[in-house]
């Protein structure tokens, strides 16, 4: 076999130089496309319960460990976690959750929301025997001197 042959197989032209260099016009396409499709889901998958809480000097922060975080809406829709529940489930899901213990059961609730409705999700919190009931505020904002 000749030279000439085995280049004809090959692939590869004699007559025309190598090609040494990447072309990254398709890498960059490639990036720009992911970056959009992040930019366009984080905000999707960060959505959670709007919740306007009511302001006071002393201010009970969310844990983030914390697993128990039960919360009242505007329309007093509950909410266990970032999932609707059924009023009537509360009692059964924190046991089921966190079991028996005093870890503490976070309450956030709308400032609009009316009172006798925390009371009776505070009152089956307790009844399912969890005392140690945290009410989640945020705090006043302090006025420039």
């Amino acid at each position: 076999m000749q030279k000439e042959d085995f280049l004809a197989f090959s692939g590869v032209n004699p007559t025309r130089p190598s090609m040494s260099e990447i072309n990254v016009t398709p890498l960059v396409d490639v990036v720009l496309v992911l970056l959009i499709i992040f930019m366009v889901t984080a905000p999707i998958l960060q959505t959670g319960i709007e919740v306007n809480l009511p302001r006071t000097r002393t201010v009970s922060n969310v844990d983030p460990e914390q697993r128990a975080v039960v919360t009242i809406g505007r329309e007093e829709t509950l909410y266990y976690g970032s999932s609707p529940l059924n009023f009537n489930e509360l009692g059964n899901r924190l046991k089921t959750d966190i079991g028996t213990g005093n870890l503490p059961v976070f309450l956030q609730a709308d400032e609009d929301v009316r009172w006798k409705t925390i009371v009776a999700v505070m009152d089956e919190i307790r009844v399912s025997g969890y005392a140690n009931i945290q009410v989640v505020t945020r705090p006043f904002k302090e006025k420039a001197p």
